[in-house]
């Protein structure tokens, strides 16, 4: 059984138990949560080195890093120093876009070794997997694609369902400034175009259902139409897109796999929260994965920053899941510094909407950190740290002269003065000074 039929049986699950720990709740809210798609727990059940988590409501937010190999920068080792701060970090997803050449060993390498869930967009690894021009490939194609990566042991699969006809229609009636900006849909719209036919994962989608049932594959249905930009957002090829996704959300329910929604994008800052109310009532709840959203488009180079705004509003007001972005957003291939970039930005985003909705627990390590800081106690203060490196670096660059101070205050320290204070000793800092 899969983890939704499990739950619908009454079965708490060695994964619903884990996830159940690591949250703090009581496994049964786990349960009922998983019977009710409310909460997905992508765990392919061909992947041995799985920590599982859970994504969705009343849980933390959780954050995924996207990598893998490109055909201009088709450097493995690279990918996987990547992978290596993907783990040191703490990243509770890592999604294998890879999509040039044969893919399939890195992936399955980076299953083997990978306590974060797996996810990948089978549609990237069509025309290299098949070796066939776009135009050539068939349905069976794309389904035999969909299955090598179920039984390589993938946990979640992005799958561009909601993109169909009507879809389209919309999108071409009211028209665009950047058009479609999602590299698997624009794969399946220029194959559409071309063959004259509906989207195959639409058109077939209970053949894609069931090889992922089969596996307990998690299915993220993609959104194709997402906003490229701020102008974009909220218009009606995106919504148009958001209503046949929630009704594939209800197929795949009753068809035993468990659900995640794609949303957007790019999108002004005041127009996030009712976008994540818009799909959580069109998607019947469903666990929210978003990618930003960001909330300009004028900041190349920065939009790790952009990014992680959206995300906190985004996160703070339903989204459960968040797809980090680096600084290389829209301009190359992250390396390895972006990556780290990209993860803390997001990371930081992620808690602070966990704060926000009061998610149990998620106070204690800023409590732990502001307690720290009171006694000036560094190498407490880099424990609690997000990033422990950067923080040590900067504090060990430039070494106070007085201990128990940093360069910023010296022994003006507002900590130190008022500690020294509250232990009973007199403090003159004109005769200090």
């Amino acid at each position: 059984m899969t983890q939704i039929d499990a739950a619908r049986a009454g079965t708490v699950t060695r994964e619903m138990a884990i996830v159940a720990e690591k949250e703090g709740l009581d496994p049964e809210f786990i349960r009922e949560g998983v019977a009710a798609g409310r909460i997905a727990i992508p765990a392919n059940i061909h992947h041995a080195s799985l920590s599982p988590e859970g994504v969705g409501g009343g849980l933390r937010t959780k954050v995924n890093v996207n990598l893998g190999i490109s055909g201009d920068l088709a450097d493995e080792a690279e990918e996987w120093k990547k992978v290596e701060v993907a783990f040191e970090l703490g990243a509770e997803a890592i999604m294998d876009l890879s999509n040039s050449g044969k893919t399939q060993g890195f992936r399955t390498r980076l299953i083997e070794k990978s306590p974060a869930m797996i996810g990948t967009v089978p549609m990237y690894d069509a025309i290299g997997y098949l070796e066939k021009a776009l135009v050539d490939i068939t349905v069976d194609d794309f389904l035999r694609v969909v299955r090598a990566h179920a039984e390589d042991g993938v946990d979640f699969v992005t799958i561009h369902a909601g993109m169909n006809r009507r879809t389209i229609e919309s999108f071409r009636e009211t028209g665009r400034l950047t058009n479609i900006v999602s590299r698997g849909g624009s794969l399946i719209f220029a194959w559409m175009e071309a063959t004259g036919n509906e989207n195959p994962f639409y058109e077939f989608y209970d053949d894609v259902l069931a090889i992922l049932h089969e596996h307990d594959v998690t299915i993220s249905i993609g959104d194709a139409m997402r906003p490229g930009s701020t102008f974009d957002a909220t218009d009606a090829g995106q919504i148009a897109e958001l209503i046949e996704i929630g009704k594939l959300t209800k197929r795949a329910w009753d068809a035993g796999v468990q659900v995640m929604v794609e949303g957007p994008g790019h999108m002004a800052l005041d127009e996030i929260a009712a976008n994540m109310k818009l799909e959580k009532r069109l998607c019947h709840n469903a666990p929210f994965y978003v990618l930003g959203p960001l909330v300009t488009d004028i900041a190349p180079g920065y939009d790790h920053i952009t990014a992680a705004i959206g995300g906190a509003v985004a996160a703070s007001s339903g989204a459960d899941f968040l797809c980090y972005v680096t600084p290389a957003e829209h301009l190359r291939l992250p390396d390895v510094n972006d990556v780290r970039e990209g993860l803390v930005a997001t990371k930081i985003a992620a808690h602070a909407a966990d704060i926000a909705k009061g998610v149990p627990g998620a106070r204690d390590r800023d409590n732990l950190m502001s307690d720290a800081r009171r006694r000036v106690d560094w190498e407490g203060m880099f424990e609690q740290a997000l990033d422990p490196v950067k923080a040590r670096r900067y504090f060990e660059s430039a070494p106070p002269s007085t201990d128990g101070t940093c360069t910023m205050c010296g022994k003006m320290c507002a900590m130190r003065t008022v500690n020294t204070i509250m232990d009973g000793i007199t403090i003159d800092l004109g005769k200090e000074l």
